[in-house]
């Protein structure tokens, strides 16, 4: 098994074994930097950053430049063709042409997926707007199995912005992937996006406790907790006897404390920011003088705002610069691997841990598209050449998972392209909650966002259509 010539969009294209091996080649590197100069000479990455960055941008760069490969670069999206309507495709088409490997950041949900598909080189995602950031993830991994020697069946909390964080987004899966326990401790209407929460706790086997079964002490407590997920490999005893096996987990205190900053740049009027920030969480000495904290690594991806107290640097327990160094040997790791100029064995599991399910994918020009309005399929210029895409995750009730933001919807009217019985007047549309959701094969099945969309299509609602609306008629 190898990583050349792969992309690295989300954090599920790696294996835990590869992931192992970027580490372990990430310590090789570390500590021969100059003896790593010739592994890419030759070869050009382009860095493609149309978000602000500082540490992502300079430490791929870098890492780059230790392999003695060169960098060509575009950082602003109103000096490049895209401000003019050029599509992402296209894009990544010519800058494809130009280098050996490209890097980008872009703030559509998405992207990176896009330049994966067109670009006909490895393709390495540096966040994607608030969707993920796996190469940050890869970081924070290291760091914690640096410090603690392994990541299986420590507590992890997750703490601020968990709902456009996109570095929180990909380390929740991660960790699950790896066995941890999470703590979600977000800041008020900043909790972690409910499609989010259904990947988790449908794929990856562990079980999700939330607020309302959490032991009074905790919730009392100067620690915002508002759900735990636990492991596979950790007895569920939470929905058994939550009061009890709370108090006793959170007796052996927190392995690592998450912190991420307000993502201001996701929010879409200053109001809503400004009503957020009021209420979001600091970690401060005061804060880890606490039990829970003894022995807890303060990690944040960076930049900080306010949320992570200056007088913490001190501390022992902090660990934010040491991510940031950190970053470049992963990433000299990963480019090395990706490039195929290093080569090394890939442990492979005897167990995988997270089982890849084999979706049935719904592909249809018409009909249904993404709902969320930061998806690079929804985008005027790139629903021009991007046909709607999802994932069936389940039928009850119908739910689709897009494949370019993740996002999750739940439609409201289905039908069949072969009419059923192959007779005109058999050609309707059903409620998606109807038994013909189950019975249409997933080949054959249409989805609609509306009635309107599915009589445009020529399609008559069924006896159950008329019978739900006259029922929603008579409740009003």
């Amino acid at each position: 098994m190898s990583l050349k010539n792969r992309n690295l969009v989300t954090i599920d294209d790696l294996s835990n074994g590869e992931i192992e091996t970027i580490f372990s080649l990430a310590d090789e590197m570390s500590e021969s930097v100059k003896k790593q100069m010739n592994l890419c000479e030759g070869f050009i990455m382009a860095t493609l950053f149309y978000e602000p960055s500082t540490r992502t941008r300079l430490s791929f760069e870098t890492a780059m430049h230790r392999l003695g490969g060169r960098v060509i670069s575009a950082a602003d999206i109103g000096a490049t063709s895209l401000s003019k309507g050029e599509s992402i495709a296209d894009m990544a088409r010519v800058v494809g042409s130009y280098a050996d490997i490209i890097v980008i950041r872009h703030p559509w949900e998405g992207s990176a997926k896009v330049v994966a598909d067109y670009a006909g080189i490895p393709v390495i995602n540096a966040g994607d707007g608030g969707h993920q950031h796996p190469t940050q993830t890869l970081c924070d991994l290291y760091t914690i199995k640096k410090e603690r020697q392994t990541i299986k069946g420590l507590k992890i909390a997750l703490w601020g912005d968990l709902k456009y964080g996109r570095t929180i987004h990909s380390l929740i899966f991660a960790l699950a992937k790896f066995g941890a326990d999470i703590l979600f401790c977000p800041s008020p209407g900043l909790e972690v996006p409910e499609h989010i929460i259904k990947k988790l706790t449908t794929e990856y086997g562990g079980q999700l406790e939330k607020f309302e079964a959490l032991d009074q002490t905790v919730k009392d407590s100067p620690f915002p907790l508002d759900a735990i997920y636990t492991t596979p490999s950790s007895p569920h005893q939470l929905a058994m006897m939550p009061d009890i096996s709370i108090a006793v987990e959170m007796k052996s205190g927190v392995d690592a404390l998450y912190v991420t900053r307000l993502q201001k740049e996701r929010f879409t009027t200053a109001k809503e920011e400004q009503a957020i920030k009021k209420e979001y969480p600091v970690v401060d000495k005061k804060l880890l003088k606490g039990k829970l904290f003894k022995k807890t690594l303060v990690m944040h991806p960076l930049p900080r705002v306010d949320e992570l107290a200056y007088e913490v640097d001190a501390d022992p327990r902090s660990m934010y610069f040491k991510q940031a160094a950190r970053g470049v040997p992963i990433r000299m790791a990963l480019i090395a691997l990706l490039l195929g100029t290093r080569e090394i064995p890939i442990p492979i599991e005897d167990v995988s841990p997270t089982p890849k399910i084999d979706y049935p994918v719904y592909r249809r020009a018409s009909g249904i598209r993404c709902n969320n309005s930061r998806c690079v399929s929804v985008q005027e210029t790139e629903a021009k050449y991007i046909k709607p895409e999802f994932k069936i995750v389940d039928f009850k009730p119908l739910t689709l998972r897009c494949i370019y933001c993740e996002h999750g919807l739940e439609p409201q009217y289905i039908a069949s392209s072969d009419w059923h019985e192959g007779r005109l007047e058999s050609k309707k549309y059903h409620s998606a909650d109807s038994h013909w959701v189950r019975k249409i094969k997933p080949g054959n099945l249409i989805i609609f966002d509306t009635e309107k969309e599915a009589q445009s299509r020529g399609f008559k609602p069924s006896s159950y259509v008329k019978r739900t609306r006259r029922k929603r008629l008579k409740k009003k």
